[in-house]
């Protein structure tokens, strides 16, 4: 019995770090705990079915914790942009205690090369960023600085150094002095930590190839979903995984304990429920009857890639509903060619969010609304939908980022301050179907300057704009009234029939895209490390040079060298 034999590994790993006599104690009481969890989650009477067990993390967490197992956090080396453990937890403003060094780092651009395939040459810049939260005032789309990104912009590039990462000393060019840092007035928002997300309850269903083949999936829910610093906001996630074996349940649900999530881990059988559509439909009566329904006002139906990166600003939005009505909550797709395909609908990618007399509802009329006519009735040209699915029942029985091309940087750059951000993992194998993003890089800076702050775009006197965690965009010829910088840049197509208007009734009209024509050249967020306990956040932006957007009109490179900009931002 694959749980079993890893409860009992468990055992033996914890029993190996203790000394008698404390060990044996310890030992013996967390064998009998290990032995009560397994019995309470898989009743010996009953028949092997891929649906029978289901894992709490908080038991799980309970049974490290008596070992004396550590709870691990998530260190820079899990992934190309995973957060230190360390940041700011509560409402003060951390206090500065970094000091200024731009040196370059050669090991961390060393590794930023091998990551991301870039040459061994390149041009690195490191600007330092001093932010000061300030009470009363709003987020605007851009603040214009008077300041210059370059402090000697009178010469071109004169501040991009040229490094040649393989011969370098580790630490070049030591002592070497900083400029003056960029000084930004920020909003006294909320931070991730201040969240009381106990009103709702999320569910997804993924599979376990997923979550390997995409190792930030558990990160960037804990981003939501926890308070930072591994600890639950009061949020609670109902996983089910689709045929996953027992010991990929214990894993997977090991792996959101450690994160600090509220989780209940199950799977689905696929013997049983071929669509997943209606596997969709099923996450309804899931939520409704859990033993936490009595408590919660909103049930969340979400994909694996949706993230919200200001969980704070969603909460005080919910605040507006009146949770005791049967309410269907949701986004319409940014695409009018998709609406007119799938139909007026909460598109299920940017989460849907049911109040909980009308999960009541659904729940009790569940079993009509996923029958064989129901499924194909669901099917829009695409399979079948489990947003469409939820519609149907909803409509019938009571009175999201669509962006295609492999490029979202227009939407990304406009100064949006979004709930939710969807699709942001291109699909790859060359159809660029969505884009690629990381949003949990970009979300690492609200740890210190607050929610306000992501995707907040400051531009400076030598016509550069900062996208907080999205990119740094150079303008050579200038930011002036041609270039309006409230609208949207089009540098994405609709994915089903782009009409040229397809997004006007979401982001009015926009812009033309700046690629190929030499009046635009950018750097986009890679990574993005918090530091140790000194409120700073390290961002690490990238542009190859063989990137065909930054080239002239005549198809020449605007840059010969891959680039590396590094912007650590400091609380003042």
């Amino acid at each position: 019995m694959d749980i079993r034999r890893t409860l009992m590994s468990l055992v033996q790993r914890a029993g190996s770090k203790l000394s008698p006599p404390p060990r044996a104690l310890k030992l013996a009481a967390l064998v009998l705990i290990s032995l009560m969890l397994y019995w309470k989650l898989k009743p010996p009477s009953r028949p092997h079915n891929v649906t029978d067990l289901v894992l709490k993390t908080s038991d799980l967490r309970d049974v490290a914790a008596g070992a004396g197992k550590p709870i691990s956090t998530i260190s820079p080396g899990d992934d190309h942009h995973s957060p230190a453990a360390n940041g700011s937890a509560g409402g003060a403003q951390p206090l500065s205690k970094h000091v200024m060094n731009c040196n370059p780092d050669i090991r961390r651009l060393r590794e930023i090369r091998d990551r991301y395939e870039l040459d061994d040459e390149i041009e690195y810049l490191k600007r330092y960023v001093r932010f000061t939260r300030t009470p009363g005032i709003e987020r605007p789309s851009y603040t214009v600085l008077q300041q210059s990104f370059l402090p000697d912009n009178n010469v071109e590039h004169k501040n991009f150094r040229v490094l040649h990462l393989s011969t370098s000393d580790h630490h070049e060019e030591a002592g070497e002095k900083c400029p003056s840092p960029l000084e930004i007035s920020v909003p006294e928002s909320p931070f991730p930590a201040d969240v009381d997300l106990s009103d709702f309850m999320f569910a997804i269903s993924t599979t376990v190839k997923r979550l390997s083949d995409h190792p930030t999936i558990i990160q960037e829910w804990a981003h939501w979903l926890t308070d930072g610093n591994d600890k639950s906001n009061g949020g609670k996630l109902l996983l089910r995984l689709l045929d996953a074996s027992e010991a990929e349940r214990v894993d997977v649900a090991q792996r959101l304990a450690d994160a600090g999530i509220d989780a209940e881990v199950g799977a689905w059988d696929s013997r049983k429920e071929k669509e997943m559509a209606v596997r969709y439909l099923n996450l309804v009566p899931l939520l409704f009857s859990h033993e936490s329904s009595p408590t919660k006002k909103w049930f969340v139906l979400c994909d694996d890639d949706t993230f919200f990166p200001a969980i704070n600003s969603l909460v005080a939005r919910f605040k507006r509903y009146d949770h005791t009505k049967p309410l269907y909550i949701g986004t319409l797709s940014e695409d009018a060619s998709a609406v007119a395909t799938h139909g007026s609908q909460a598109f299920g990618g940017a989460g849907v969010f049911l109040s909980r007399p009308l999960a009541r509802i659904l729940s009790s009329v569940h079993e009509t609304c996923k029958t064989r006519k129901k499924i194909k009735q669901s099917n829009s040209g695409w399979g079948a939908q489990g947003d469409i699915l939820l519609r149907k029942c909803i409509y019938e029985n009571t009175h999201q980022l669509d962006l295609a091309g492999g490029d979202a940087s227009g939407f990304y750059e406009v100064g949006f301050k979004p709930y939710s951000v969807h699709h942001f993992r291109d699909s790859g194998g060359g159809d660029h179907l969505w884009h690629t993003a990381y949003p949990l890089g970009t979300a690492q800076i609200a740890h210190t300057c607050g929610e306000d702050c992501p995707y907040q775009r400051f531009v400076t006197k030598d016509d550069f704009v900062i996208a907080n965690g999205y990119s740094v965009a150079q303008y050579p010829g200038g930011i002036d009234d041609d270039l309006d910088l409230d609208q949207v840049e089009r540098t994405f197509r609709a994915l089903l029939d782009d009409k040229g208007w397809n997004f006007d009734y979401t982001f009015g009209p926009q812009r033309p895209a700046l690629r190929g024509t030499g009046k635009k050249i950018a750097w986009e967020l890679r990574e993005s490390e918090r530091g140790v306990g000194d409120g700073s956040v390290v961002q690490a932006y990238v542009r190859r040079k063989d990137d065909e957007r930054w080239t002239t009109g005549e198809g020449t490179r605007m840059r010969e060298r891959d680039g590396v900009i590094e912007l650590v931002w400091i609380p003042a």
